[in-house]
């Protein structure tokens, strides 16, 4: 099955992505975080405002497609100072798994590191999610280092950072 990626640039697709973010954050994220921090998060950061400042501000975002169907999203912000591209949004349906999504993403986000020269994919990753936390390091992703940040109304998130090396970089 063909996965798509298409670059979010209407405010067509802004709602799109901030329906899904609320469709799957609702269904995997309230027994990681709980409703009340699942709902600020949602608002604050992935609400159609808050995606569409983010994209004013640089980020990119993308709808992943399959059969036509938006199932998920990707954000990505580089930072060619530092030789990294952050992927700081990856988000997929469950009816996606087993079905390439996952893959074919991680192959377009290192296919565009690799255009624009970036040799390190990095992310964060909550340490209660185990299936992210696994599925990443399966696809060659290693711990570097823990954060836990401050986000506001009194809630936290703790992560892992992960990084990937591209195209043999180190």
């Amino acid at each position: 099955m063909p996965v798509e990626i298409e670059t979010v640039s209407t405010d067509e697709d802004i709602e799109c992505v901030a329906a899904l973010a609320r469709e799957i954050w609702t269904h995997h994220y309230v027994q990681i975080i709980g409703e009340e921090q699942v709902e600020y998060m949602l608002l604050n950061f992935q609400s159609s405002a808050a995606i569409k400042s983010q994209i004013a501000d640089a980020a990119e975002y993308y709808l992943v497609k399959l059969e036509n169907e938006p199932v998920g999203y990707i954000g990505l912000s580089a930072d060619k100072n530092k030789d990294k591209m952050l992927l700081s949004k990856l988000y997929l349906r469950n009816v996606t798994r087993g079905k390439g999504a996952g893959k074919a993403i991680l192959n377009f986000v290192e296919s565009k590191c690799v255009a624009e020269n970036i040799s390190f994919v990095w992310l964060t990753v909550n340490k209660m999610n185990a299936a992210a936390n696994n599925w990443y390091k399966h696809r060659g992703f290693v711990v570097i280092d823990e954060v836990k940040s401050d986000i506001g109304g009194g809630f936290f998130m703790d992560d892992y950072i992960m990084q990937k090396s591209i195209g043999g970089n180190a």
